[in-house]
């Protein structure tokens, strides 16, 4: 396995594979560390500056004139499936699913007796059943062609992406007439079973865009479904609320390190507090003075947002900074063999929906709820039955600033920050705001959600672009026949 022809090293390495224990284990792992040296028709393991007999184990003088192994990029590979077939007998279930899921492009025949092996000791239902299909994948390159018949028909029951590439490379060089049918038919199935994973995918990747959405244009629900504020500093709200996130993570690495898969619990609360401040501060300032001049509005907020950019960078300068996933949001769930939900998908989509209920709960169960509805329908009256229609206005603003940084610390588990991270999403907001309905939370909802399936369905056929312009264009025509949007707003204030 050390020294020789790269053909002749590989099969010996089938060999001491095929009936390999952990000493095997040892010296394959040393050998992709790079550990060990050749001396004649000997092998040494060298750690810490000592030689071992890779065979007993024990310590060894290190002969004089040594030569390091060299393994080319063939040789490595082959050493990486090698360990990942010794993994399929680890005791450990999650182990045995990796290595199971390294082996599913393996063809070469050498290894089908220590595949067979693992599939006979396999307890766990799910994972033989994947043996059995990359035991069949082995057998399709096999001499016997009753065998490969047999594992062209299996092979058909497979939804992973390289038994597609498996039965091409196969019906490429395959002459039997008979056994090229088989694949063929196997491979229109598979086929089929992948499109399903993708346009599953697509269904998923629209719901998660559509969650996020759904939080950033929450917090224009109120502001300008609400109040009819143009708040154009609304994605600067996000970014404040997204580098909060980032600050709590470096505290929790800083002085609490132990828990720092918690850091997210309170980067929550910390996250809308910071963006709720800042948005009160911006109403109690700026807007107060220009409302019913949405026009100055827009200007006015158009600068703040460029100035709370400029002090983010000098703060935390220019470039984009990470923020890290808990361990509890890595990951995810494996549906289909091209269809995977990563976790922090998930608590997104889950988040989303308890910001909603949360925010509907307290417009219309709460007292704020009912101040704020009767100072948005009519104002006098609303101060004449003596609400502080000015306090209402900073609670509200504050509220769906807060909102935003929910969103922008939802925004952070799934990509970097940075000063411009509002700017990719507050025109998508706005647009599912209008398209839902001014002030109508279950419009921004139905909006959102569609908007971020309906996107990712045209992008998988058209490209990215095309599909903002496609989703843009049918905007602007549902908008010309339907102005009052999804859900048209009822009663005195649909009439002002």
């Amino acid at each position: 396995m050390a020294a020789g022809e790269t053909d002749a090293r590989i099969e010996a390495l089938n060999k001491a594979v095929a009936t390999a224990d952990e000493k095997t284990a040892a010296f394959l792992q040393a050998m992709a560390d790079d550990a060990v040296k050749v001396a004649g028709e000997r092998a040494f393991i060298v750690k810490d500056d000592k030689a071992y007999d890779p065979v007993t184990g024990a310590e060894t003088p290190l002969p004089e004139g040594t030569e390091d192994v060299v393994n080319n990029n063939r040789m490595r590979g082959e050493i990486e499936l090698a360990q990942a077939a010794l993994k399929l007998f680890s005791p450990d279930l999650k182990v045995r699913r990796v290595a199971v899921k390294a082996m599913q492009s393996e063809t070469d025949e050498t290894k089908l007796p220590l595949i067979e092996k693992a599939y006979a000791a396999e307890q766990d239902a799910a994972l033989k059943l994947q043996l059995e299909l990359v035991r069949a994948a082995v057998l399709l390159n096999s001499t016997d062609k009753a065998r490969r018949l047999d594992a062209a028909r299996l092979l058909a029951g497979s939804g992973n992406p390289n038994t597609k590439t498996v039965l091409l490379e196969r019906l490429k060089s395959e002459t039997d007439a008979q056994v090229k049918a088989a694949i063929e038919a196997s491979l229109r199935k598979v086929e089929a079973a992948l499109a399903w994973g993708d346009r599953l995918g697509a269904v998923f990747s629209g719901i998660s865009l559509g969650s996020i959405l759904l939080l950033v244009a929450l917090g224009l629900a109120i502001t300008y479904g609400l109040m009819g504020v143009i708040n154009m500093a609304h994605g600067e709200l996000m970014m404040i609320g997204a580098y909060a996130t980032y600050v709590v993570q470096g505290l929790f690495q800083k002085f609490l390190p132990g828990a720092f898969d918690w850091y997210l619990v309170a980067a929550v609360p910390v996250s809308f507090m910071a963006a709720a401040l800042m948005g009160a501060a911006l109403e109690r300032g700026v807007i107060r003075f220009l409302y019913g001049r949405p026009l100055e509005t827009l200007l006015a907020t158009w600068g703040i947002s460029l100035m709370l950019q400029q002090l983010v960078r000098s703060i935390f300068g220019a470039q984009n900074v990470g923020v890290e996933n808990p361990v509890w949001m890595s990951g995810g769930v494996q549906l289909l063999g091209n269809l995977s939900l990563p976790y922090n998908r998930l608590v997104i989509i889950g988040f989303a929906l308890m910001v909603l209920l949360a925010m509907a709960w307290l417009i219309g169960r709460t007292r704020l709820g009912l101040f704020v509805r009767g100072v948005t329908q009519n104002r006098p009256i609303a101060s004449c039955m003596g609400v502080n229609t000015a306090r209402i206005d900073t609670y509200a603003f504050a509220l769906g600033s807060g909102i935003a940084g929910l969103a922008g610390c939802a925004l952070s588990q799934i990509g970097n920050v940075g000063p411009d991270l509002g700017q990719g999403y507050i025109v998508d907001a706005f647009m599912v705001v209008v398209l839902g309905g001014v002030g109508q939370l279950a419009g921004t909802v139905y909006a959102g959600l569609g908007l971020g399936i309906l996107n990712k369905f045209i992008e998988g056929w058209a490209g990215a672009v095309l599909a903002k312009i496609a989703v843009l264009v049918l905007i602007i025509i549902f908008i010309q026949k339907r102005p009052q949007g999804i859900f048209a707003m009822k009663g005195r204030s649909a009439e002002a």
